[in-house]
């Protein structure tokens, strides 16, 4: 390995941006973003050698035995981060734990435009990590390439599409970005480069000044993973006729879908895009009406005791005064039959009165008759008064 790391030192490209945002189905809007938060500005120091960070904790792990020995015994490693503060020049250090293992060393060192570790170079598309520092000397683009395969490898390039910002800045600063607000700034970038008229770009053909028409991106294809996140999300917002997680869109997604973009002001459709994904993240779990309860059958319940006793009660001194209404009535009665034909002779007792069980059927054949009015009529109030509770 050339210890004075110098290369071409080529600088990235306005067209080399939008080209290597296309590997993985992303805009040059997405990839400034990116840099802008995460990038250390340029990818070359001022001598022209590729930004460096030796780190000795990451050092002291590639080591054992008398190496690592050696190494701490020069300052070089030591167990834990920040042990002892970074001097600003990291190379001399890096030329020197080279002295002890140029692999690990090159492997401890974060390298160039987006501070890639050395452990990475796998990751990062490389055989080796020499062929990695090799590139990275040459051309800023390779370390933009890099950066873009390791979002791949690492499983956020579907993130950095559907700008969920917290998730990318996480797996690339670790849980300590809410501290510096890396998902905030990303956000913030993306919403900048939005507003900056895109490099013309046409993959395969010559990059021209002005373009008779403006070049129309496809978007990418929504894999299985993210149509799986959308799914869950919406169940976890309250949209259950979502169905199962299948990441597949059919008719039971579809209609999930559907009614969030209605619910949430977004354009018709069943598809996922940046706009749906984005409206995911900040939505409220759903609020449905509840369900409209009569309250009424509880209200009969109680109520229908007194409208029966009601009725029985007016039942009764019906028949109070009834009793004695046919006393005096069915006594006229049988001493008119008595005088007219004798008719009544026969039930008369040796006395000649009209026997109490004679009285008694004829009070109970009246009773019953108005026992079963009585009845009829208590239906039906029963029945007026539920149908008044309903209404």
């Amino acid at each position: 390995m050339d210890t004075t790391f110098k290369g071409a030192a080529k600088r990235i490209t306005d067209r080399d941006i939008p080209r290597i945002g296309a590997l993985i189905g992303v805009g040059e809007d997405h990839v400034h973003a990116f840099m802008d938060v995460e990038a250390a500005g340029s990818g070359f120091d001022a001598k022209g050698r590729p930004k460096l960070l030796f780190e000795p904790h990451v050092f002291y792990r590639n080591l054992s035995g008398a190496k690592r020995t050696a190494a701490v015994k020069a300052g070089l490693a030591y167990a834990k981060w920040g042990a002892k503060p970074y001097p600003k020049d990291s190379y001399p250090r890096l030329v020197a734990a080279i002295a002890i293992d140029e692999t690990a060393a090159l492997k401890s060192a974060s390298w160039g435009l987006t501070q890639i570790l050395g452990e990475n170079f796998k990751a990062a598309g490389y055989g080796t990590v020499q062929a990695m520092v090799r590139a990275f000397m040459d051309d800023e683009a390779a370390h933009l390439e890099a950066t873009v395969k390791l979002l791949v490898a690492w499983k956020v390039d579907d993130d950095l599409r559907a700008h969920r910002w917290p998730v990318v800045a996480e797996t690339w600063n670790g849980p300590g970005y809410k501290k510096n607000r890396y998902d905030s700034k990303l956000a913030a970038a993306y919403a900048k480069w939005q507003r900056i008229k895109d490099t013309p770009y046409a993959p395969g053909k010559p990059s021209v000044a002005e373009p008779a028409a403006p070049i129309e991106r496809a978007p990418p294809a929504v894999d299985k993973e993210t149509i799986e996140r959308v799914q869950q999300q919406l169940k976890d917002l309250g949209y259950t006729e979502v169905g199962g997680i299948d990441g597949k869109i059919g008719t039971m997604a579809a209609t999930a879908i559907r009614a969030f973009r209605a619910e949430n002001g977004l354009p018709e459709g069943d598809g996922i895009d940046d706009a749906l994904l984005l409206a995911l993240q900040k939505a409220k779990p759903r609020v449905l009406a509840p369900a409209r309860t009569d309250a009424a059958p509880d209200v009969v319940r109680e109520k229908v005791p007194e409208v029966r006793t009601n009725w029985l009660a007016k039942v009764g001194a019906f028949f109070t005064t009834i009793a004695a209404l046919i006393g005096s009535f069915f006594d006229g009665i049988v001493g008119n039959l008595d005088q007219a034909s004798g008719l009544m002779q026969p039930v008369k007792d040796a006395a000649g009165d009209v026997p109490g069980w004679v009285w008694m059927l004829a009070i109970a054949s009246v009773a019953g008759g108005l026992f079963l009015v009585a009845r009829h009529g208590e239906k039906k109030g029963v029945e007026a008064f539920q149908s008044g509770a309903r209404r």
